[in-house]
Protein backbone atom coordinates (compact mmCIF):
# COMPACT_ATOMS: atom_id res chain seq x y z
CA UNK A 1 0.00 0.00 0.00
CA UNK A 2 1.36 3.36 -0.98
CA UNK A 3 1.57 5.99 1.71
CA UNK A 4 -0.91 8.86 1.38
CA UNK A 5 0.25 11.66 -0.83
CA UNK A 6 1.66 14.67 0.92
CA UNK A 7 -0.59 17.72 0.75
CA UNK A 8 0.29 20.14 -2.00
CA UNK A 9 2.20 23.16 -0.78
CA UNK A 10 0.10 26.24 -0.31
CA UNK A 11 0.46 28.96 -2.88
CA UNK A 12 2.64 31.81 -1.69
CA UNK A 13 0.69 34.84 -0.61
CA UNK A 14 0.00 37.30 -3.38
CA UNK A 15 1.31 40.84 -3.44
CA UNK A 16 -1.96 42.22 -2.05
CA UNK A 17 -3.95 45.14 -3.39
CA UNK A 18 -2.15 47.97 -5.10
CA UNK A 19 -1.62 50.92 -2.77
CA UNK A 20 -3.96 53.82 -3.40
CA UNK A 21 -2.30 56.51 -5.52
CA UNK A 22 -0.93 59.43 -3.55
CA UNK A 23 -3.06 61.87 -5.57
CA UNK A 24 -6.28 60.20 -4.40
CA UNK A 25 -5.22 60.15 -0.76
CA UNK A 26 -3.99 63.75 -0.75
CA UNK A 27 -7.10 65.00 -2.56
CA UNK A 28 -9.51 63.35 -0.13
CA UNK A 29 -7.51 64.31 2.95
CA UNK A 30 -6.93 67.94 1.95
CA UNK A 31 -10.12 68.92 0.15
CA UNK A 32 -12.69 66.22 0.82
CA UNK A 33 -14.81 68.30 3.24
CA UNK A 34 -15.06 71.94 2.05
CA UNK A 35 -16.89 73.14 -1.06
CA UNK A 36 -14.07 72.80 -3.62
CA UNK A 37 -14.09 72.04 -7.33
CA UNK A 38 -11.10 70.07 -8.63
CA UNK A 39 -10.67 68.86 -12.20
CA UNK A 40 -7.94 68.39 -14.78
CA UNK A 41 -8.27 68.44 -18.53
CA UNK A 42 -6.00 68.14 -21.54
CA UNK A 43 -4.12 71.13 -22.83
CA UNK A 44 -4.88 71.45 -26.53
CA UNK A 45 -4.28 75.12 -27.20
CA UNK A 46 -1.42 77.57 -26.89
CA UNK A 47 -4.03 79.90 -25.38
CA UNK A 48 -4.64 77.61 -22.43
CA UNK A 49 -7.56 79.68 -21.13
CA UNK A 50 -9.67 77.86 -23.72
CA UNK A 51 -8.74 74.57 -22.08
CA UNK A 52 -9.58 75.92 -18.63
CA UNK A 53 -13.01 76.94 -19.89
CA UNK A 54 -13.55 73.39 -21.16
CA UNK A 55 -12.79 72.10 -17.66
CA UNK A 56 -15.12 74.56 -15.96
CA UNK A 57 -17.89 73.62 -18.39
CA UNK A 58 -17.31 69.87 -17.83
CA UNK A 59 -16.60 69.33 -21.52
CA UNK A 60 -13.47 67.19 -21.00
CA UNK A 61 -12.38 64.27 -18.81
CA UNK A 62 -9.24 63.84 -16.75
CA UNK A 63 -6.54 62.60 -19.16
CA UNK A 64 -5.22 60.13 -16.57
CA UNK A 65 -8.58 59.04 -15.22
CA UNK A 66 -7.87 60.39 -11.76
CA UNK A 67 -10.68 61.51 -9.47
CA UNK A 68 -11.60 65.13 -8.95
CA UNK A 69 -14.19 66.93 -6.84
CA UNK A 70 -17.39 68.25 -8.39
CA UNK A 71 -20.46 68.26 -6.20
CA UNK A 72 -22.41 70.24 -8.81
CA UNK A 73 -21.84 67.99 -11.81
CA UNK A 74 -25.37 66.63 -11.51
CA UNK A 75 -26.78 69.31 -9.23
CA UNK A 76 -29.88 71.39 -9.93
CA UNK A 77 -27.82 74.54 -10.36
CA UNK A 78 -26.68 73.38 -13.77
CA UNK A 79 -30.27 73.42 -14.99
CA UNK A 80 -30.14 77.20 -14.61
CA UNK A 81 -26.42 77.81 -15.30
CA UNK A 82 -24.65 75.12 -17.38
CA UNK A 83 -21.25 75.80 -15.81
CA UNK A 84 -22.63 76.22 -12.26
CA UNK A 85 -21.22 77.41 -9.90
CA UNK A 86 -19.11 79.26 -12.45
CA UNK A 87 -19.86 82.03 -14.89
CA UNK A 88 -16.31 82.40 -16.20
CA UNK A 89 -15.26 85.20 -18.52
CA UNK A 90 -14.44 84.41 -22.14
CA UNK A 91 -10.89 83.22 -22.79
CA UNK A 92 -9.71 86.56 -24.16
CA UNK A 93 -10.64 88.26 -20.88
CA UNK A 94 -8.80 85.84 -18.58
CA UNK A 95 -5.77 88.16 -18.20
CA UNK A 96 -8.01 90.68 -16.45
CA UNK A 97 -8.99 88.09 -13.83
CA UNK A 98 -5.79 86.10 -13.24
CA UNK A 99 -2.32 86.78 -11.85
CA UNK A 100 0.78 84.52 -11.95
CA UNK A 101 2.02 82.68 -8.88
CA UNK A 102 5.31 81.14 -7.90
CA UNK A 103 5.07 77.47 -6.98
CA UNK A 104 5.48 78.05 -3.23
CA UNK A 105 2.60 80.53 -3.28
CA UNK A 106 0.52 78.08 -5.32
CA UNK A 107 1.09 75.44 -2.63
CA UNK A 108 -0.12 77.92 0.00
CA UNK A 109 -3.20 78.81 -2.03
CA UNK A 110 -4.12 75.17 -2.40
CA UNK A 111 -3.48 74.47 1.28
CA UNK A 112 -5.85 77.18 2.51
CA UNK A 113 -8.62 75.74 0.34
CA UNK A 114 -8.90 73.16 3.11
CA UNK A 115 -10.38 75.94 5.25
CA UNK A 116 -14.04 76.99 5.34
CA UNK A 117 -15.01 80.46 4.20
CA UNK A 118 -17.38 81.11 7.08
CA UNK A 119 -16.47 80.57 10.73
CA UNK A 120 -13.24 78.64 10.18
CA UNK A 121 -12.19 77.47 13.67
CA UNK A 122 -8.68 76.33 12.71
CA UNK A 123 -6.94 78.16 9.86
CA UNK A 124 -3.98 76.31 8.38
CA UNK A 125 -1.48 78.74 9.90
CA UNK A 126 -2.42 77.58 13.41
CA UNK A 127 -2.97 73.86 12.83
CA UNK A 128 -0.60 71.37 14.46
CA UNK A 129 -0.53 69.44 11.15
CA UNK A 130 0.29 72.53 9.09
CA UNK A 131 3.28 70.87 7.40
CA UNK A 132 1.23 67.78 6.53
CA UNK A 133 -1.42 70.02 4.93
CA UNK A 134 1.26 71.74 2.85
CA UNK A 135 2.72 68.34 1.91
CA UNK A 136 -0.66 67.20 0.57
CA UNK A 137 -0.89 70.39 -1.49
CA UNK A 138 2.57 69.71 -2.95
CA UNK A 139 1.54 66.14 -3.80
CA UNK A 140 -1.41 67.41 -5.83
CA UNK A 141 0.67 69.99 -7.68
CA UNK A 142 3.50 67.52 -8.37
CA UNK A 143 1.25 65.99 -11.01
CA UNK A 144 1.82 68.98 -13.29
CA UNK A 145 5.61 68.73 -13.24
CA UNK A 146 8.47 71.08 -12.38
CA UNK A 147 7.84 73.39 -15.33
CA UNK A 148 4.17 74.10 -14.62
CA UNK A 149 2.92 77.66 -14.44
CA UNK A 150 0.40 78.73 -11.83
CA UNK A 151 -2.30 81.39 -11.93
CA UNK A 152 -4.85 82.68 -9.43
CA UNK A 153 -7.80 85.03 -9.26
CA UNK A 154 -6.63 86.33 -5.86
CA UNK A 155 -6.33 90.10 -5.69
CA UNK A 156 -3.28 89.75 -3.43
CA UNK A 157 -1.26 88.32 -6.32
CA UNK A 158 -1.63 91.60 -8.20
CA UNK A 159 1.29 93.08 -6.27
CA UNK A 160 3.61 90.13 -6.91
CA UNK A 161 3.70 86.37 -7.53
CA UNK A 162 4.48 85.31 -3.95
CA UNK A 163 1.62 86.29 -1.59
CA UNK A 164 1.51 84.38 1.69
CA UNK A 165 -1.89 82.70 1.53
CA UNK A 166 -1.27 80.65 4.64
CA UNK A 167 -0.65 83.76 6.75
CA UNK A 168 -3.74 85.50 5.35
CA UNK A 169 -6.06 82.50 5.50
CA UNK A 170 -9.00 81.88 3.22
CA UNK A 171 -11.23 84.51 4.83
CA UNK A 172 -8.55 87.16 4.29
CA UNK A 173 -8.32 86.54 0.54
CA UNK A 174 -10.25 88.73 -1.89
CA UNK A 175 -10.62 87.69 -5.51
CA UNK A 176 -11.81 88.54 -8.98
CA UNK A 177 -14.78 86.24 -8.96
CA UNK A 178 -15.55 83.54 -11.52
CA UNK A 179 -18.83 82.61 -9.83
CA UNK A 180 -22.31 83.04 -11.19
CA UNK A 181 -24.53 85.64 -9.58
CA UNK A 182 -27.62 83.54 -10.22
CA UNK A 183 -29.41 82.63 -7.00
CA UNK A 184 -30.20 78.91 -7.19
CA UNK A 185 -32.27 76.97 -4.65
CA UNK A 186 -31.65 79.44 -1.85
CA UNK A 187 -27.86 79.23 -2.09
CA UNK A 188 -25.88 82.46 -2.41
CA UNK A 189 -22.31 82.11 -3.73
CA UNK A 190 -20.31 84.80 -1.99
CA UNK A 191 -16.55 84.11 -2.20
CA UNK A 192 -14.06 82.15 -4.30
CA UNK A 193 -10.38 81.40 -4.58
CA UNK A 194 -9.06 79.70 -7.68
CA UNK A 195 -5.76 78.13 -8.66
CA UNK A 196 -4.93 77.06 -12.19
CA UNK A 197 -1.95 74.83 -13.02
CA UNK A 198 -0.75 74.83 -16.61
CA UNK A 199 1.70 72.26 -17.99
CA UNK A 200 2.62 71.37 -21.54
CA UNK A 201 -0.07 68.65 -21.59
CA UNK A 202 -2.66 69.46 -18.94
CA UNK A 203 -4.55 72.21 -17.15
CA UNK A 204 -5.57 71.68 -13.54
CA UNK A 205 -8.31 73.72 -11.90
CA UNK A 206 -8.76 74.02 -8.12
CA UNK A 207 -11.53 76.32 -6.91
CA UNK A 208 -12.78 76.97 -3.39
CA UNK A 209 -16.33 78.34 -3.19
CA UNK A 210 -17.99 80.14 -0.31
CA UNK A 211 -21.75 79.66 -0.10
CA UNK A 212 -24.37 80.81 2.38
Amino acid sequence: MRPPAAPAPADPPGPGPEPEPGWNVALRRLLGDPYVFVATGPRRHEEWARDVLAVLRREVADPRGRPGLDADRTGPGRDAVPAYPFAPPPAERFPAYLRPLERAAAVGALAVMSEEWQFEPAPVRSRPDREAVLADARTLLDRYGPDAEYWTNAVAAGSGPAPDFVAAGLQGTASYTFLTGVYVNGLDLCDDLGLIAVSADEVGVFWSVGAC
